[in-house]
């Protein structure tokens, strides 16, 4: 249990931003999994625009590291380009 008062505020704040972050994760896997579920090319690329926009906004925001938004945009465009 904290005894300062800072470390109290602290660990509220790390509560409601692990709260916000796992929203977001949860967010962004429905967001993939909607890509890679797609059967045709228009689904696909549709769904990749959404995906790849909410990737580069959580790399920003420091949710998930800009390498791995950037990996992850990387496989999802290799996807949507090899679907006919």
């Amino acid at each position: 249990m904290p005894q300062h008062k800072s470390a109290v505020k602290r660990t509220r704040q790390n509560a409601h931003r692990s709260e916000r972050n796992k929203a977001h994760l949860s967010k962004v896997k429905t967001l993939i999994k909607k890509v890679r579920s797609s059967k045709n090319k228009e689904e696909g690329t549709a769904a990749l625009k959404s995906a790849l926009k909410y990737l580069d906004q959580l790399g920003t925001k420091g949710v998930i590291h800009k390498n791995n938004a950037s990996n992850q945009k990387s496989r999802l465009t290799k996807f949507v380009n090899k679907i006919k």
